[in-house]
């Protein structure tokens, strides 16, 4: 398998580290000639705007809304937000997930936390029963998801932080900071 991880701006680099734990190779995408070949795409955390305004300046925003129509694509914070149908505001998305999303729904960057998550369809893959222990940083929230698209988790007050569409996957949080694979392993189940 082999999986690339938008590296124009965010932590791709922790993705990446995170892919090779797991013996997958993993490939850099900076260029829309980077997306052959790939079984999937990780669009990593940052700033979600200057995201969309490089992939615009770059010349992937058709080419990757076109690869996440066939492959397996997941965005993480600002990624999520990259990958949403309404981000309530003017700015480059991708429209690939029929959910609405708020940016830094939980605050400033003080306002960061940790949670212990319960996800089904987390442990249907993974064979574990414990839950997933999520970061959150300066975190989106998705406010609903519509269409074919599902919650996959929510924190304890009921606000979404995880959803699925088909082979597409959002998540408010960062599981690439933690030393857990299991999300990534849920993933790649989808892109296989």
């Amino acid at each position: 398998m082999k999986i690339g991880v938008l590296a124009i701006q965010g932590d791709f680099a922790e993705h990446i580290a995170m892919l090779k734990r797991l013996n997958v190779e993993a490939v850099e995408v900076r260029l829309p000639e980077h997306l052959k070949g790939l079984d999937g795409l990780i669009i990593p955390g940052g700033e979600s705007t200057t995201i969309g305004k490089l992939a615009t300046d770059y010349g992937l925003m058709e080419p990757l809304r076109q690869f996440g129509q066939r492959h397996a694509v997941w965005g993480t914070c600002a990624g999520a937000i990259f990958m949403s149908k309404d981000a309530s505001r003017n700015q480059p998305l991708l429209n690939l997930m029929d959910i609405k999303v708020e940016r830094n729904a939980f605050g400033r960057q003080v306002d960061s936390f940790e949670a212990d998550l319960d996800i089904p369809e987390l442990k249907q893959v993974t064979g574990t029963k414990d839950a997933f222990h999520a970061v959150f940083i300066r975190a989106p929230i998705i406010e609903s998801v519509n269409g074919d698209a599902k919650i996959l988790a929510s924190v304890a007050d009921g606000r979404i932080v995880a959803a699925q569409q088909v082979h597409l996957l959002a998540t408010s949080f960062h599981p690439e900071l933690t030393n857990d694979t299991r999300f990534h392993e849920y993933f790649l189940s989808l892109a296989d």
